[in-house]
């Protein structure tokens, strides 16, 4: 990890990276990491406090050009101006889609409204952004999207249902995106961060100190974790997870299981009649041997 002051001045730019999300927490761990990378950066997020002083002081250690934009994804003209940017800009090579809600755990603790502002963030805002910057990329034949998830997105037991809804919204997104764009020079990784040392949690009315401290990881370290799985190509990049064998094991069986997924019949166990049997089969269905 880089930290000394300036580490990067006048070094050639590697492209701007966009950043939702990233007045705090992993998006500001994003930023610092990024910049010094060699990346200009566009800061996005609501607290225009805080994205100034960041803005400032990773423009001051690292020499690199910062904008910072006030943005709410929640508004329809706020994310339209984002939207705007990344199809008309074309210097940004990477978009970190960050920005993220939590609500309470139990399903009938939050509030519908809340949720359904949690959707238009993790999913509705995501795919907006994504869908902005694609094409361009497309034309180019390069470009880089991170999409930040959660463990919750494989395991919706733990957290409330809706919020890991989104996660797995943006696992099985990312998954489609490298099918569809992988060969035309696009990469994409997904994210899937466990508990993290952030004010996520005191957002959203889940006291982190409910989790064993050997539950809990500093940004930092998911951040420098996520970047390295980047440089590693992985598609799919969980922070804690000692030994990818079990995330191959997982995606192996999944995998396995496709060709019989869509099948003209219904599974025998269940029982059921086949119109496609009798129709291919009809003196079985009359009892005529």
């Amino acid at each position: 990890m880089s930290t000394g002051m300036g580490d990067d001045m006048n070094t050639p730019s590697t492209g701007t990276a966009l950043i939702t999300g990233a007045s705090s927490g992993i998006g500001a761990v994003y930023a610092d990491r990024l910049a010094r990378r060699g990346h200009d950066l566009i800061l996005v997020a609501r607290n225009r406090e805080r994205l100034d002083v960041l803005s400032k002081r990773l423009a001051d250690e690292t020499g690199r050009s910062v904008r910072a934009i006030v943005a709410d994804l929640n508004d329809k003209a706020a994310l339209a101006r984002v939207e705007q940017l990344l199809r008309t800009d074309g210097s940004v090579t990477l978009l970190v889609n960050n920005a993220g809600i939590g609500v309470p755990p139990s399903f009938l603790d939050a509030r519908i409204d809340q949720m359904d502002r949690m959707i238009g963030v993790n999913v509705t805002a995501l795919v907006r952004l994504t869908y902005a910057i694609v094409p361009g990329f497309v034309k180019r034949g390069a470009g880089v999207v991170v999409n930040i998830a959660s463990v919750v997105g494989i395991t919706p037991e733990l957290l409330n249902g809706v919020y890991g809804g989104t996660k797995a919204f943006v696992l099985a997104f990312t998954l489609s995106l490298h099918k569809e764009f992988s060969e035309k020079g696009i990469r994409v990784q997904v994210v899937l961060p466990g508990a993290i040392a952030t004010d996520f949690w005191a957002i959203s009315g889940t006291p982190l100190e409910q989790f064993p401290r050997e539950f809990v990881m500093t940004a930092d370290d998911a951040v420098d974790a996520a970047l390295a799985g980047l440089d590693m190509g992985e598609l799919v990049t969980i922070p804690s997870l000692p030994d990818v064998a079990e995330w191959e094991a997982y995606e192996a069986a999944r995998q396995n299981m496709l060709p019989r997924l869509s099948l003209s019949s219904p599974a025998v166990r269940y029982g059921v009649p086949s119109e496609s049997n009798e129709q291919a089969h009809p003196a079985r269905s009359t009892g005529v041997p």
